[in-house]
């Protein structure tokens, strides 16, 4: 297949159990609840992204045919150390990477000796071969993706609340406060809900506080 990627950058990771890590993003365009243009917003599953994950003109972005060429473009981003022979850390995200990523791009970014993460909504399986598997559920999106590494709920959300994810299986429980013009309050009601049901951890969007892409 072919794949339209919005960007690659390198940054550090933000959110979540890697926050801190030095991460090749690999964003790719499309997703399956929300054309990512405003006039559709108010018809949208998700009415919250902030994402720009329309098009291709992104730094690194582009149309490719081959997985292989993807794998070398995203790999291409990695610092060249002599000395420092650790793997190259990618997170593919979107929109909705998994409309996109598939097992022939998975084994040519392994044939690269990169580490595989997904920031994935939940709605569509998992391919076999992820590293690392983080779901981010949506209200009013049906989730399929209960069993992974990371849960990550943007929080509050209306139709979705942490006590509907008890049953689902992950090593990681994150509430992220959502972003919007009641901010500081929703970290403070997320701060508090942390408190009083210790199984989730809080996680902070560090990158947009450090100025980072």
């Amino acid at each position: 297949m072919a794949y339209a990627v919005k960007e690659i950058f390198y940054s550090l990771q933000g959110e979540g159990a890697h926050a801190g890590r030095p991460s090749i993003f690999c964003r790719f365009t499309g997703c399956n609840l929300w054309s990512g243009k405003e006039k559709h917003r108010a018809d949208a599953i998700c009415q919250f992204c902030d994402t720009d994950f329309v098009g291709t003109d992104g730094d690194g972005g582009g149309n490719f045919t081959l997985a292989s060429d993807l794998a070398a473009r995203i790999k291409s981003f990695w610092p060249q150390s002599i000395t420092d022979k650790t793997h190259p850390y990618v997170v593919c995200t979107g929109g909705e990477p998994l409309l996109q990523l598939d097992p022939a791009l998975i084994d040519a970014m392994h044939a690269q000796g990169m580490e595989i993460a997904i920031e994935t909504n939940g709605t569509l399986p998992v391919p076999q071969g992820i590293d690392w598997i983080c779901v981010s559920p949506k209200a009013g999106a049906k989730l399929v993706v209960d069993v992974g590494n990371e849960l990550k709920l943007v929080y509050p959300q209306a139709g979705h609340q942490p006590a509907d994810f008890n049953i689902c299986q992950f090593d990681h429980f994150f509430l992220q406060p959502l972003h919007d013009d009641n901010e500081k309050q929703h970290l403070a009601d997320t701060i508090a809900y942390c408190l009083k049901h210790p199984r989730w951890n809080l996680s902070l969007q560090t990158h947009k506080l450090l100025g980072l892409q």
